[in-house]
């Protein structure tokens, strides 16, 4: 039989004392990683359904006009967030021009057979500290918009 002298059965411990935080660490930002890029797809989908409903005119039939409208897309892109419409507090834009979640105006999907353009502007607030040097006030800005030509509705 072959014994280890005793000093060496130490060594073990204490390399994997070193390398153990670091792994962890990279494993950590990998996920973090994972989560931003999520979240862009998510937002990316959500802005498109978003769109899609948009473009078809309708409104809740509870109420008409632009700010149903408007609400009712916002609804629908909060809907298929999946939750990360309120971590990544988007900014809206419609066609060039910025909401608020309250603001509005007429016109702002324009008319039959015209081009909406809804932009989302998100941050995702990045926790690991290795990732979060490397963005502007450790948040990760990223956008997602959708270009779509609306129906003919009445």
């Amino acid at each position: 039989m072959y014994s280890t002298p005793r000093r060496q059965s130490g060594a073990t411990l204490v390399e994997m004392a070193i390398i153990a935080p670091v792994f962890l660490l990279v494993l950590v930002a990998i996920i973090e990683l994972s989560m931003m890029f999520f979240a862009t797809l998510t937002m990316q989908y959500a802005v498109r359904e978003g769109a899609r409903f948009a473009i078809t005119g309708r409104s809740s039939e509870s109420a008409t006009g632009n700010q149903q409208r408007y609400a009712n897309v916002i609804a629908k892109i909060k809907d298929n967030s999946l939750g990360m419409y309120e971590r990544t507090d988007p900014q809206i834009s419609v066609n060039g021009t910025r909401y608020s979640t309250t603001s509005f105006s007429n016109g702002m999907f324009g008319a039959p057979g015209d081009i909406v353009v809804i932009q989302l502007d998100c941050g995702w607030p990045v926790t690991t500290p290795l990732l979060s040097s490397f963005f502007t006030k450790g948040v990760y800005q990223f956008t997602v918009a959708a270009t779509m030509r609306n129906e003919i509705f009445p």
